[in-house]
């Protein structure tokens, strides 16, 4: 159990500073250079994902004995665009049915999609997965 606490603790430090990165940079791009939210959301995202999947595979997460390292960065990808996915839907459900700030629901979508992002990775990347929570 303690190293699945010391786990979700990392990917938690993680997913903060990928958050940040992710949410400055769609709001520079909204505000500043005028991109639609929805188009800024998508882009901030992709980018968050890149690093998210650097700091994720080095600290967080043992890579499956092996598996390619362009297979297992294509998984994440793909484990990704479902999250982005999510993103969209429901930031746009979140502003455009039910009035709410982009700023805030951007907050909201992220804590929603980072339970999803923590296990479908933990199930599908790490070596180290359920079977040894001990």
């Amino acid at each position: 159990m303690n190293r699945l606490i010391k786990q979700i603790t990392g990917f938690g430090i993680v997913g903060v500073v990928c958050f940040l990165m992710d949410y400055i940079l769609m709001i520079v791009m909204t505000e500043q250079l005028t991109i639609p939210y929805l188009i800024s959301s998508a882009v901030s995202f992709s980018a968050s994902t890149v690093v998210n999947y650097l700091l994720s595979m080095r600290y967080i997460f043992r890579s499956k004995k092996g598996i390619d390292k362009k297979k297992e960065f294509l998984l994440f990808v793909i484990m990704s665009i479902v999250g982005l996915g999510l993103t969209v839907l429901l930031m746009r459900v979140l502003v455009e049915n039910f009035g709410i700030h982009y700023m805030l629901s951007k907050i909201a979508v992220t804590g929603i999609v980072m339970v999803y992002n923590f296990v479908s990775r933990k199930l599908l990347l790490d070596e180290r997965n359920s079977s040894s929570v001990s």
